[in-house]
């Protein structure tokens, strides 16, 4: 998997994200030292998060660099099913040599990510890609979980989000290192940019002032200006604070799927059916159980 063999990588996803025979040991044996960023895009649906991949990932590539692409996709809530189709989204690459492209499923899990996110990202930093990026389902506010897992997250947005910058600057407008205003050739495009940059004026939050970035991904204009501001935070954004707040949010989700590890959701949902039936059923005295 070091060495780059995709198909031990694409083995190792799948024993890790299963939980199968061997996964505890492969996670142990990861190295922590000289690793790529993880670059985190997040954003509203509509917002062209694929499409701006897309432009990295040929930016990138053009330099001669490997890149990995994390694309989450929803899972149902009723059939567990998901579609997995963001290959699809990214048809320039799907067979270049340089890009290693992988869908998950959140299987259950909020935020747009999905629940192996964490381990399935620290194996690919360990296959010698020069770049991570991994990609959220788009499900808007909740999406803040990707800024406990990105080095660097994206926020993307519209110009058509103008309207609502208010409620923006109140949920996800806080996760963002960099934002990118993406379709910028759409009328408003520069009133919305000059909003952002009156909002984050003064905010000591992050350790570096945060960049707007101009962008039309459709056309493929403004992504140099965007790999560059990248580079910038990657070189002087992530400080030792910032690394170790985002190992404390890492571990406590890593925790916290051990301690739900004997929680079938299969068998929840029978017992329920069952106490449903027995017309005894209180959702807090049943949830007791689990944790008592």
């Amino acid at each position: 998997m070091r060495s780059g063999d995709r198909k031990s990588l694409a083995r190792a996803i799948t024993i890790v994200e299963n939980d199968l025979e061997g996964a505890s040991e492969i996670l142990m044996s990861l190295e922590t030292q000289n690793l790529p960023p993880v670059i985190g895009v997040t954003g509203p649906p509509g917002a062209g998060k694929s499409t701006l991949i897309n432009e990295l990932i040929s930016f990138y590539t053009k330099a001669g660099e490997r890149v990995a692409v994390i694309a989450v996709d929803p899972t149902s809530p009723f059939t567990s099913g998901s579609l997995l189709g963001d290959r699809l989204r990214m048809p320039d690459h799907f067979n270049n040599p340089l890009v290693f492209i992988r869908s998950l499923a959140t299987r259950g899990a909020l935020g747009g990510l999905s629940a192996k996110a964490v381990e399935v990202t620290d194996l690919i930093r360990n296959a010698g890609f020069d770049r991570v990026i991994i990609e959220t389902v788009g499900v808007g506010q909740s999406e803040v979980e990707i800024a406990g897992l990105a080095d660097i997250t994206l926020l993307v947005l519209v110009p058509e989000a103008g309207d609502d910058i208010q409620a923006l600057k109140s949920g996800v407008m806080e996760i963002a290192d960099v934002f990118v205003v993406n379709k910028s050739d759409r009328p408003g495009a520069d009133t919305f940019i000059r909003n952002i940059g009156s909002l984050l004026h003064g905010n000591a939050a992050h350790a570096i002032d945060r960049e707007v970035i101009k962008t039309a991904a459709h056309y493929g204009e403004g992504i140099t200006e965007l790999a560059a501001a990248i580079e910038r935070y990657a070189q002087h954004g992530i400080t030792p604070v910032r690394k170790a707040q985002l190992y404390a949010i890492k571990a406590w989700k890593i925790i916290s799927q051990q301690r739900m590890q004997n929680v079938d959701r299969e068998m929840l949902l029978k017992n329920i059916e069952n106490e449903l039936k027995s017309g005894k059923f209180q959702l807090y005295r049943f949830c007791s159980g689990y944790y008592q």
